[in-house]
């Protein structure tokens, strides 16, 4: 059962990465941020279109390996109509999910990641563009770095 279940997250995060949904600009986004990993060269914006306190629209562009762009996909889809305040929730539960394992029904399809915290070098790749869509929720429009910066 387990196995099972495993080679479907496996799946799942193949299948976004191979043809990733919403994988476009947004000339019309109201919001706009950009993540970046300078450790493995991540690199995506994600845009928002926002209503008020909702997401209406969400896309994404960029480089990366596939748990990143699996990740981005799987975030533009799971926003949608989704307040700022619900966002930032979605993004507590997607970073205690990879890095602890811990998954919840609040995840949905997310929880293909739950097992991205056996690989401490991927969790990065996996909350990348979380970062980003964060950000552009908050109306902060920044780029955003998984690295903290250097003092």
């Amino acid at each position: 059962m387990f196995d099972d279940l495993t080679d479907l997250y496996q799946e799942v995060i193949m299948e976004h990465a191979k043809s990733p949904r919403n994988f476009r600009e947004m000339p019309d986004a109201t919001n706009i941020a950009n993540g970046t990993n300078p450790v493995c060269g991540d690199n995506y914006t994600v845009y928002l279109k926002m209503n008020g306190e909702v997401v209406e629209d969400a896309s994404f562009q960029g480089d990366g390996c596939a748990i990143s762009k699996a990740s981005a996909s799987l975030l533009t889809a799971a926003i949608k109509g989704k307040t700022r305040t619900e966002v930032a929730e979605l993004f507590d539960h997607m970073h205690d999910m990879v890095t602890t394992g811990n998954a919840d029904e609040r995840v949905g399809k997310l929880a293909a990641f739950a097992g991205v915290h056996k690989f401490p070098a991927r969790v990065k790749c996996a909350i990348l563009s979380w970062h980003a869509a964060k950000s552009a929720a908050e109306g902060k429009n920044e780029t955003v770095s998984t690295e903290e910066p250097a003092e």
